[in-house]
């Protein structure tokens, strides 16, 4: 998931940046609200965080931005302003939820996940697709009773195909969503992430496997047992056939 981190404070958004990215977040950080409203325009973020005292424009009047825009993602406020007539301005510039400073940063992933299970963007808390199955509150992966070890950026990818599954999503959208604005699109970074996750997560009959669609992107499908089956008659008769040995 990409997030917008828009703080003025460069010490708190250094620290809220490192955790999230901890988290597998991807994540862009602004100090003002022109450049908050810029970066959203040109970029399909998954939710912004949103200070609501910073330069220019501020929190408000950006969050009343971002919905002129268009723009839907989540909002996340984050204010030292704990006056529930702010808060209360808040909501109302098209805000989802609020966050008094200072906060615990447990509580800052609770309400993004949160946010992110809301039925607007279909994103449950857990993901099971065969026999694998993901937890996005704990980060962590099964496949049966086996777990999977995971770096952050693997787990991120693997959440973004895994929300995605059965649909063939390209570069250019694993690249907004899963890295932030230094990746390089000219690198062979996502190839090499596939095929990590690949190796990682095997293939056998009736589990989710993670194909490449050569000029196309990744699709993360789960192959039914049905043609699996077919697919394995049909590969013994083709053995047969040719194992038969000719008649004198």
């Amino acid at each position: 998931m990409r997030l917008l981190l828009v703080e003025d404070d460069t010490r708190i958004a250094r620290f809220v940046a490192r955790g999230l990215q901890e988290q597998s977040y991807a994540v862009d950080v602004v100090g003002n609200g022109d450049d908050a409203l810029y970066q959203v325009e040109i970029n399909d973020y998954d939710v912004v965080i949103l200070d609501v005292m910073i330069p220019g424009k501020d929190g408000f009047e950006t969050c009343r931005g971002i919905r002129a825009l268009g723009k839907r993602m989540p909002v996340l406020m984050l204010t030292a302003r704990d006056a529930v007539d702010d808060r209360i301005s808040g909501l109302d510039a098209g805000a989802d939820d609020y966050l008094i400073k200072p906060f615990e940063f447990g509580e800052l992933l609770a309400r993004l996940r949160a946010l992110l299970r809301r039925p607007r963007d279909l994103q449950p808390a857990r993901i099971l697709l065969g026999d694998l199955e993901l937890d996005t509150g704990s980060q962590t992966v099964k496949r049966g009773s086996r777990s999977i070890a995971l770096t952050a950026k693997e787990y991120a990818l693997l959440e973004y195909l895994a929300r995605n599954a059965n649909r063939v999503v390209g570069r250019t959208e694993i690249a907004e969503h899963v890295w932030d604005e230094s990746f390089d699109p000219f690198s062979n970074l996502i190839e090499v992430y596939v095929n990590r996750l690949r190796r990682k997560l095997g293939e056998k009959n009736g589990a989710p496997v993670l194909q490449t669609r050569r000029g196309s992107g990744y699709i993360l499908c789960v192959a039914s047992e049905e043609d699996s089956a077919g697919h394995r008659k049909s590969a013994d008769s083709s053995t047969a056939r040719h194992s038969r040995k000719p008649h004198a």
